[in-house]
């Protein structure tokens, strides 16, 4: 495909509330590529006025519409015409995605639009499957349990994936029957703002997906305090969930879904079947995105007498990655998201090397024009170092070394983080026991990685989040349950 130009890229400038853009430039944020740390838009920052505008819109759209109370099957239809349009805008989408972001342009086009309409699609057949049961009862009662939706929910929106992040957040609550507020992440905000520009356009009642832009300390502060948002689905750092999790408890109570940080680890047996097939599952796991995923395959646990070799094979793989601006296609490692988590790696790494790691490769920045890091393997390392303990959201990978399954398994398991793992072994009984021992919300077996077909949930253990995105168990989520017993003896 044709490189894109990052000089000429048109945003949309605003919230978008009740089906239009809306300005508000008291104050604004200034964003930058990534790419080559170049400022290239201004963002309208909501205040606590803007979000409770687009809250209040939301709720008057969800209780004059037929959103919620129509044909569910409308709504479904409304959904995949919106994901139809999606797809049909899937160069502008994923250029605008591709040019702000860590997303290369080649993959947000090719991946990251069709997965983000797909997606939609795959919550849209969830709409009028879902409805309630029937409890058993004396014959002269009837019991039932029905679903509704809770109104608005407020959802807070990542910036490592954002256009996927929309359909995983606004989905399932639409496809429920909820209007949604959407606070994408001031550092990639724009693509969002078109997406909800697409939903009018496939017919979503204006009012029903609104955008607002912003911080979290002013504009999402403000949506999880709102008397009016009924439930709270957030992406991030555990840190940032904590506070969610403490304003939503204060201002409501109201429940949360949250998919927080991790420190995943990959766990690899010396009886793998193909050791080059295994080093390239580590290595991608790592440096997809640059490690700016949240479960990220960040901690290798390699038996003993496989460990030298691997390590070797995942540097070489390393090596052969290129740095480059999102919109070159010959660049194969994408760009950190902000100079301030580039130097969050980097103080990170240094800090680990203080206490004894050894870098096997990479260990520093890369390049005068923007923000890159390059992929690095520490070795020597114990479970009490900082590399090993804190999320570092970057293509840093650390190697612990094992002699048998009781010690690998308790290397995996992590004090803090429960997210994700992965286990490689040929040994079926010894995947099912790790699969069992791992306290993680998702375990790969000889992979690593979700794939795309959405019907697996996905949700971490312990600090990495409460709740599940994905799945029948992501709409179940945003509906609440009301329990009915009829009593017809007398009638």
């Amino acid at each position: 495909m044709a490189e894109a130009d990052p000089h000429h890229i048109d945003v949309p400038q605003g919230h978008y509330i009740g089906g239009r853009l809306v300005r508000s430039t008291a104050r604004t944020l200034e964003v930058v590529r990534p790419s080559d740390a170049q400022p290239y838009a201004a963002l309208d920052a909501a205040d606590a006025a803007v979000v409770d505008e687009a809250v209040r819109d939301a709720h008057r759209a969800w209780r004059e519409s037929s959103w919620a109370t129509g044909a569910p099957r409308d709504r479904a239809r409304v959904l995949n015409r919106w994901a139809d349009l999606i797809e049909a805008d899937a160069r502008a989408l994923g250029t605008m995605e591709g040019v702000g972001s860590t997303r290369p342009v080649r993959d947000a086009i090719a991946w990251d639009v069709p997965y983000t309409a797909e997606g939609i699609r795959f919550f849209a057949e969830y709409a009028d499957k879902i409805g309630g049961d029937v409890a058993a009862t004396r014959s002269d009662h009837l019991g039932m349990v029905v679903a509704q939706p809770y109104g608005v929910v407020g959802a807070i929106a990542p910036w490592n994936f954002p256009l996927s992040m929309v359909s995983w957040k606004a989905g399932p609550a639409l496809a429920a029957g909820n209007a949604v507020v959407l606070k994408p992440s001031e550092i990639t905000p724009f693509t969002a703002v078109r997406l909800a520009q697409l939903a009018v356009e496939a017919g979503m009642p204006p009012g029903i997906f609104n955008v607002v832009q912003g911080d979290g300390r002013t504009a999402g502060a403000a949506l999880c305090a709102h008397p009016l948002v009924a439930k709270i689905t957030f992406t991030g750092s555990t840190a940032t969930g904590a506070q969610i999790m403490a304003a939503c408890a204060q201002h409501g109570p109201k429940p949360v879904t949250l998919e927080l940080g991790g420190k995943s680890p990959q766990v690899v047996f010396d009886d793998i079947a193909d050791i080059d097939r295994t080093a390239d599952i580590v290595a991608r796991a790592i440096t997809t995105n640059a490690g700016q995923v949240c479960v990220a395959g960040s901690r290798l646990i390699a038996h003993r007498r496989i460990a030298d070799a691997l390590a070797e094979r995942i540097a070489a793989k390393f090596a052969q990655l290129r740095p480059g601006p999102t919109w070159d296609d010959a660049a194969t490692l994408a760009p950190i998201a902000s100079r301030a988590q580039l130097a969050r790696i980097e103080g990170i790494v240094q800090r680990a090397r203080d206490v004894g790691a050894r870098v096997l490769c990479g260990g520093s920045a890369w390049g005068d024009s923007g923000y890159y890091y390059l992929p690095t393997l520490l070795a020597d390392i114990d479970s009490a170092n900082p590399a090993v303990t804190e999320e570092i959201f970057g293509p840093v990978l650390t190697l612990q070394v094992f002699d048998d399954e009781e010690e690998a398994f308790a290397l995996a398991s992590h004090e803090s983080y429960g997210l994700a793992a992965g286990v490689h072994t040929s040994n079926a009984s010894r995947a099912m026991r790790g699969m069992r021992r791992i306290d993680a919300g998702t375990v790969w077996i000889n992979r690593y990685g979700r794939t795309s077909d959405f019907v697996l949930p996905t949700g971490g253990f312990g600090r990495s989040g409460i709740g599940k995105d994905l799945g029948r168990q992501a709409v179940e989520a945003n509906l609440r349950f009301k329990t009915v017993l009829m009593d017809f003896s007398a009638s």
